[in-house]
């Protein structure tokens, strides 16, 4: 069954093309995930497929009877109390579901509260149960995963891909992309693109999609030579000349490829002020929650001036409050904290700060001191704000734009340390990538809470885990030594006193005082993994230039030089990496 035909549909801006001509088809237990970097409209393409916007041109046409339940990045609920926001008024079997769908969410302990007093990730795990508990044949989800804790996204995971319903899915989250998805739609400079399977085999098409391109771009460039060279023969040939060539070569010399939506890596050139031998420590820290819960006591915590930290737990956990402790805006119940006389905090928290919706961007990277100049103009398309977005008011921005305008104001002054918390909230994947990339090689030390699996990985050395009962645990090995812990257990209060002791002798979040910290191990294991993956890509572009040197003995002489010593190096640095695993498997 068509659940919705939506034929050539176009939204612009007033300085570009959101999506022009994007056609799309779904039936009925199709899970379609809606990729593309902030501002190419992916919201607007849900909510004009809902029809909360009319496109500009185009049209949706809906299967008979096809029922739309819909999560907007910015749910507004009705008045009244969470249960009457999400319960059905007749009190049938779907209440029965619903108190397990608020449960799994983390909301059935506030069934009466008014949905006025709930904070904005309240608000939008409770308009997340009204969307999953609404009768429909297709839901539709604007980043479902922000604000839930791993437990809820799993949950989450599980219960789309059981579901009959079509599933149409704007979200970070690339593990659960991946294992949701049937369909990918890409939006990328205007038009739409499809790819069949999950989130994995978006990329693969979408790597094959860009040399295809390339090799086309380089094709025309070749034959746009030619004619070129063709018409500056003799004034005489030309007049004899064909005029449908004549126009044809014109064509091809005129012919612009299409640029990258975004130019290079996500790259900020800035100093980063020394760290001493101090950078944040914590004694004895104690915290009780407003309704008298324990959320943390006793933490004893350390960090180096290469720290790679994870906060994980539930949400009510404390994330965000311990957070806040070690940047000094909270005090805590009991304990000290200490802050070396070198540190340079940078903060980006949940909601950021507050922008002024009538102010230019590039306002706002100036700051309300001073006239924006080229210096500010640099920094912002460093940070991927072209020209246009740059004398974008705040308003015109998306969701996604602010944020990535907010990380860059934090980043802009430049930091020693770094908190984030729930970073990847409304940034694109491509953000999120380079992100990822920017913190490995960031010479500061970064401390994170984030429930996005994937970035966790990628980022973190340690895991310090809040149980919501009073225990912090500090996890060696980052997320996933933690995560395949907690799937064994089974337990949603990811870890206990005891078994924490069993697996680092102490309950304790400090590290060790002597030798070398794991954070600089792993630091050092990363560098030495690109490296050998650039030697290795290296050989193996020598080996293939061998083979096609043919029997120019002198090329073959030289290229064989430079494989031997780049097999070597090789050698070396698979060593190097060896040890340095040795090295963090003893720590």
């Amino acid at each position: 069954m068509i659940l919705f035909d939506a034929v050539n549909l176009t939204m612009t801006r007033p300085d570009r093309d959101l999506f022009r001509d994007v056609s799309l088809t779904v039936s009925r237990g199709e899970r379609v995930g809606v990729l593309g970097i902030n501002g190419t409209g992916k919201s607007t393409l849900l909510r004009t497929i809902c029809g909360e916007v009319a496109p500009e041109s185009g049209e949706i046409r809906f299967g008979q009877g096809v029922r739309v339940a819909v999560l907007e990045q910015s749910s507004d609920l009705p008045e009244g109390t969470v249960a009457d926001a999400v319960y059905s008024k007749e009190g049938s079997w779907q209440d029965w579901e619903a108190e397990t769908v608020l449960q799994k969410l983390g909301m059935a302990n506030h069934v009466e509260r008014d949905t006025k007093t709930l904070s904005g990730g309240e608000g939008k795990r409770v308009a997340l149960a009204r969307a999953l508990l609404t009768p429909a044949d297709l839901l539709i989800l604007d980043e479902p995963t922000n604000h839930l804790d791993l437990e809820s996204i799993e949950w989450l995971e599980n219960r789309l891909t059981q579901m009959s319903s079509g599933l149409l899915l704007v979200s970070h989250d690339r593990y659960l992309l991946d294992r949701v998805t049937t369909r990918m739609i890409e939006l990328d400079r205007g038009s739409g693109y499809v790819h069949n399977g999950g989130y994995s085999s978006y990329l693969e098409a979408k790597a094959t999609r860009e040399a295809q391109a390339a090799s086309a771009e380089a094709v025309r460039k070749n034959l746009a030579k030619s004619e070129l060279a063709w018409l500056r023969r003799g004034a005489k040939a030309r007049t004899s000349k064909p005029k449908a060539r004549i126009d044809k070569a014109k064509a091809l010399i005129e012919t612009k490829a299409q640029g990258p939506a975004r130019s290079g890596d996500l790259h900020l050139e800035f100093e980063t002020p020394r760290i001493g031998d101090v950078v944040i420590e914590l004694e004895g820290v104690s915290k009780t929650a407003p309704d008298g819960r324990q959320l943390f006591k006793d933490i004893e915590l350390r960090l180096d001036a290469r720290e790679r930290l994870g906060i994980v737990g539930p949400n009510g956990a404390g994330k965000s409050t311990l957070l806040n402790i070690m940047a000094e805006r909270l005090k805590p119940d009991e304990g000290d904290v200490t802050t070396g006389s070198t540190i340079k905090l940078g903060y980006y928290d949940q909601l950021g700060a507050d922008l002024d919706p009538n102010l230019r961007a590039r306002e706002v990277v100036a700051g309300p001191h001073r006239e924006p100049d080229w210096t500010d103009t640099r920094l912002m398309e460093s940070f991927w704000f072209d020209k246009d977005t740059q004398w974008a008011q705040v308003h015109m921005l998306s969701g996604g734009e602010q944020r990535r305008l907010q990380l860059l104001q934090v980043l802009a002054q430049r930091p020693n340390v770094l908190f984030l918390d729930e970073p990847t909230n409304d940034l694109d994947l491509e953000t999120l990538r380079s992100l990822e990339d920017f913190l490995h090689d960031w010479p500061g030390a970064v401390v994170v809470v984030s429930h996005d699996r994937a970035f966790l990985n990628r980022v973190v050395a340690d895991a310090l885990v809040l149980d919501g009962k009073g225990t912090a645990t500090r996890w060696p090995g980052g997320f996933n030594a933690w995560d395949e812990s907690r799937k064994k257990t089974g337990k949603r209060d990811v870890i206990g006193a005891s078994e924490a002791k069993k697996s680092q002798g102490s309950s304790k979040a400090a590290k060790p005082s002597s030798g070398r910290s794991k954070s600089v191990i792993n630091h050092e294991l990363r560098q030495a993994e690109k490296t050998v993956a650039s030697l290795d890509k290296k050989k193996s572009a020598l080996e293939k230039a061998l083979v096609n040197a043919g029997s120019d003995h002198s090329k073959l002489a030289e290229l064989g030089d430079e494989l031997s010593d780049a097999t070597v190096k090789l050698s070396e640095a698979e060593e190097a990496w060896l040890e340095l695993s040795e090295e963090l498997e003893n720590r």
